[in-house]
């Protein structure tokens, strides 16, 4: 990433419960890029480690996260549209300064619609990592690609989320940052 972005990432710390760790940029004030890679110190998890990290093809934008700090209601919404985004749980990390960043999370591990529905996230009264993290640009476009675009497109309706979304062979997410002078894709 910092080859290709040009600002190295900031150690985040890491997750032993799904035996990864993270390095975060900032794409601005509300909005970051999360580097998961799996942790060789710790031990795989009985689930395996969530977003494909141990799968080939690595590095690839594997799924996106919507901020909602009524959590709650809107994973209510899922599951009655049938979406299965999981219990929403309590996590923390411990900072490389040791101060503890705590949020509340529907279940990663879910990925529906090949990752491409979010899970969500509660930050509460944990500072959002876009604002501490080494800026890097702007997020300034989000859209999905799935060979069968209209089942993707009523997920998002019943989430409320208004995203792009285009027919494409193979599942993926397309993020368009705003990097200085240049504009990037990330895939």
């Amino acid at each position: 990433m910092e080859r290709a972005l040009g600002v190295r990432a900031e150690v985040g710390g890491l997750h032993p419960r799904y035996g990864t760790h993270n390095a975060l940029l900032s794409l601005g004030p509300a909005t970051y890029l999360e580097i998961v890679s799996a942790d060789p110190e710790l031990p795989r998890p009985a689930r395996g480690r969530p977003f494909g990290v141990d799968a080939p093809g690595l590095p690839r934008l594997a799924t996106w996260v919507l901020r909602d700090e009524a959590i709650e209601e809107r994973a209510a919404r899922a599951a009655a549209a049938g979406l299965a985004l999981g219990a929403v749980q309590g996590g923390e990390r411990a900072r490389p300064d040791g101060s503890m960043v705590r949020w509340r999370l529907t279940d990663p591990y879910a990925m529906p619609v090949d990752g491409l529905v979010p899970f969500l996230i509660a930050w509460g009264s944990t500072p959002h990592p876009g604002s501490s993290a080494p800026a890097v640009g702007t997020l300034i476009g989000l859209r999905a690609e799935h060979p069968l675009p209209d089942p993707l497109r009523q997920a998002f309706a019943a989430l409320g989320i208004d995203l792009d979304v285009a027919a494409a062979p193979r599942p993926g997410l397309v993020a368009t940052l705003k990097v200085g002078d240049r504009v990037v894709e990330l895939r």
